[in-house]
């Protein structure tokens, strides 16, 4: 499914999409970008029933101010009482390197890697990223699982990838795209 724009009108879609196509493909693991958790809580609503097990990735503590975290404490929560998993660390492509770059000027082997993966979109950047990141953590098997990302807030792309870890980046398969933003 292709969305005219990105954004979080496309989020209910998504959910609907996630749910129907991990059930009809038998997969087990969503990982899904989060900065408050409120999508997550609605993917948990409509995947209810499904038997999901879902990994929501948030920003590293200190991402748009220092010492402090998006995620609402309340909704992880929720999350983790339902038997899910919330996972905050470091981004895998945008670590150390960003701090030099954004210090000293010039760019990093990572930000290359970002640049090229936004061609496709902004959401088909995090999802190999928050796969590798939940499978770095043990959160989710070395098979097939459903990324779930947007633009901005909420989400607008799903894929279906074959998880590795971050150090075998480019062992990471995104086996197809379930939907994205045409324009971005």
């Amino acid at each position: 499914m292709y969305f005219d724009k990105p954004g979080p009108e496309n989020t209910p879609a998504v959910i609907r999409i996630v749910v129907k196509e991990a059930r009809e493909r038998n997969i087990s693991h969503v990982v899904a970008a989060s900065t408050t958790g409120k999508s997550v809580l609605g993917l948990m609503e409509e995947g209810a029933d499904s038997g999901l097990k879902i990994v929501a990735v948030t920003h590293n503590f200190g991402f748009s101010e220092e010492d402090k975290n998006e995620f609402d404490p309340a909704v992880r929560e929720k999350i983790i009482s339902a038997g899910h998993a919330v996972l905050t660390g470091t981004m895998v492509t945008r670590n150390i390197n960003k701090a030099i770059s954004s210090k000293l000027g010039g760019f990093s082997h990572t930000e290359i890697i970002n640049a090229t993966l936004r061609m496709f979109g902004q959401g088909m950047k995090v999802c190999p990223e928050i796969v590798a990141m939940a499978a770095d953590s043990g959160l989710v098997p070395f098979a097939d699982v459903i990324a779930v990302a947007g633009t901005g807030k909420g989400w607008d792309t799903a894929a279906i990838i074959k998880a590795n870890s971050s150090n075998k980046f480019f062992d990471i398969k995104v086996r197809e795209v379930l939907c994205k933003p045409r324009s971005f």
